[in-house]
C-alpha cells in the first residue's frame, strides 16, 4: 500500500478505503480479467459474472456511494470519495466506470427534488440491492463527440453545430427523437438514461437539455454491444429514440440552465476519471515493481539495475502526482459554488496520460512477457489507452480548459 500523505485522513476513511480495496481485489479484478476474454454479447448474457458483480456492488451499497445520507446513500466527502474511486480503478477501470455511470440519471433526478420523481425513480434505485435499475449517460452521437463538452467556446454556441438527438415540447410532454452512439456506457444494459439533447436549436449546443428517459418506453431501441480494445467489461452501445414521449418534468435541465449543467457534469466526470486512473496507474506501477523484484537477469533481480530503478522512480512520480492533483481538484470543486472545470480537466488529462505511460513502461519492464494475454499489465495498457478518449478526448478537453485559462487566469 502507498504511503498516505494527506494528514486529514481519519481511521473511518481508511477503513472504507480498505473495504473498497478488498472489493476491488476479490471481486472486480478477477471478474474483469475473466470478462476481458469474452465476446461483448457473452459479457452481458444471462449468467455472466458481470451480473454477479453488479448485484454484489449494489448489495454493499457502492452504487449510492455519492448519494447523501438523507437519501440512504453513503454520503462520502470528496477526499474519501477519491480514495474509494482510486481503489475501484486499481481493481478494474471498466467496472469502476460502469458502477459510477449506473447512478448518473438517478443522481441528476434527485437534484431536481421533484416528489414524484423521487418516489417513483430515485428511491427505487437507492434501495435497489439486486441491480434492477441501471443508468447510462447518453451524450455522444455518431456525428458529435468531445465537441459536446466545450462550454464557453464559440463552437458551443454556433447554431450550425447541434445535437442530432432532439426534444420538442408538445403540450405537457417532450418528444425525443434521434440516436446516441455506440460509446454510451452501460448503453445496452441500462434501464434509465440521462440523455443530452438539442432543445433550443438556435443556440447550438448551448441550447441543450438533459432528460431522464426510462428505456422501457415505446420508441426506444438499442444496438449491439461494442467490441473494443480495452475496458471490455464496460458495456457500451447505441440507443435509438423514435417519437419517445416523456413527461415535461423529466426534462431535468432546460436550455437556460444547460451551459452551467454541462460545465458541472464535465467537472464531476473528469474529477472521477482522475481518481479512477490514478488507481490504474498505481496498479501498473505495483505490477512492474513486483516483477522487477522477482525477475532475474544478469545474475541479479532486474530492480538492481540502475536503468530499471530510474524507470520505477519515474513511474512512482507519475502515480503520486496524479493522486495529488486529482484529489486537490475534487476537494476544491466539491466546496466551490461554481466548479472550476480547469482543474478537473487537468486532473483527468494528467491522470489518464500518466496511467497510459506507466502501463506502457510496466509492459516494457516485463519484456515480451508483458505482451501476453492473461498478464495483467497487457490488459492495463489497453484499459488505460481507452481513457485518453473516453469522457472527452484529452486533446479537446485541453482546448476547453485552455479557453477558461485565457479567460480567467491573470498573471
Amino acid at each position: 500500500m502507498y504511503t498516505e500523505l494527506t494528514s486529514t485522513v481519519t481511521d473511518q476513511d481508511r477503513a472504507l478505503q480498505r473495504r473498497a480495496h478488498e472489493f476491488a481485489e476479490q471481486v472486480l479484478r478477477p471478474a474483469s480479467i475473466a470478462l476481458d476474454a469474452l465476446q461483448p454479447a457473452d459479457v452481458i448474457a444471462e449468467g455472466s459474472v458481470l451480473w454477479d458483480v453488479f448485484r454484489q456492488a449494489y448489495g454493499e451499497g457502492w452504487h449510492v456511494r455519492n448519494f447523501p445520507e438523507t437519501l440512504a446513500g453513503m454520503g462520502l466527502g470528496p477526499l474519501v470519495s477519491h480514495m474509494v474511486n482510486e481503489e475501484l480503478g486499481w481493481g478494474s477501470a471498466d467496472f469502476a466506470v460502469a458502477l459510477s455511470v449506473c447512478s448518473f440519471p438517478f443522481a441528476f433526478a434527485a437534484s431536481r427534488n421533484d416528489p414524484e420523481i423521487l418516489r417513483d425513480i430515485v428511491r427505487p434505485f437507492v434501495l435497489d440491492r439486486e441491480a434492477r435499475y441501471i443508468g447510462c449517460w447518453a451524450i455522444t452521437e455518431p456525428d458529435h463527440g468531445s465537441d459536446t463538452l466545450m462550454p464557453g467556446t464559440g463552437t458551443f454556441t454556433n447554431p450550425q453545430i447541434q445535437y442530432g438527438a432532439r426534444a420538442m415540447l408538445v403540450g405537457d410532454e417532450y418528444v425525443v427523437d434521434g440516436q446516441k452512439s455506440a460509446w454510451v456506457s452501460n448503453g445496452t444494459i441500462a434501464t434509465h438514461a440521462l440523455v443530452f439533447l438539442g432543445v433550443d436549436r438556435v443556440r447550438g449546443m448551448a441550447g441543450g437539455g438533459v432528460a431522464l428517459v426510462p428505456l422501457n418506453l415505446p420508441g426506444v431501441s438499442k444496438g449491439r454491444p461494442l467490441d473494443k480494445l480495452g475496458q471490455r467489461a464496460l458495456n457500451q452501445g447505441e440507443i435509438f429514440f423514435d417519437n419517445v414521449r416523456i413527461p415535461r418534468s423529466y426534462m431535468l435541465v432546460e436550455p437556460d440552465a444547460y451551459p452551467l449543467a454541462i460545465d458541472a457534469a464535465l467537472a464531476g466526470a473528469n474529477a472521477f476519471m482522475g481518481a479512477v486512473f490514478t488507481g490504474v496507474a498505481r496498479a501498473a506501477f505495483e505490477e512492474a515493481l513486483a516483477y522487477a523484484k522477482s525477475r532475474v537477469q544478469g545474475a541479479a533481480p532486474i530492480c538492481e539495475h540502475q536503468l530499471v530503478q530510474k524507470k520505477l522512480f519515474d513511474m512512482f512520480i507519475k502515480v503520486e502526482s496524479a493522486r495529488q492533483l486529482s484529489r486537490a481538484a475534487m476537494i476544491h470543486n466539491s466546496s466551490a459554488e461554481t466548479p472550476d472545470t480547469r482543474y478537473s480537466i487537468a486532473s483527468k488529462v494528467y491522470a489518464t496520460q500518466s496511467a497510459f505511460e506507466v502501463a506502457s513502461e510496466a509492459v516494457q519492464l516485463h519484456g515480451g512477457y508483458g505482451l501476453v494475454k492473461g498478464v495483467l499489465v497487457e490488459k492495463l495498457l489497453r484499459d488505460a489507452r481507452a481513457s485518453l478518449i473516453e469522457d472527452g478526448s484529452n486533446d479537446i478537453l485541453a482546448l476547453t480548459a485552455a479557453h477558461k485559462i485565457l479567460e480567467r487566469y491573470t498573471p
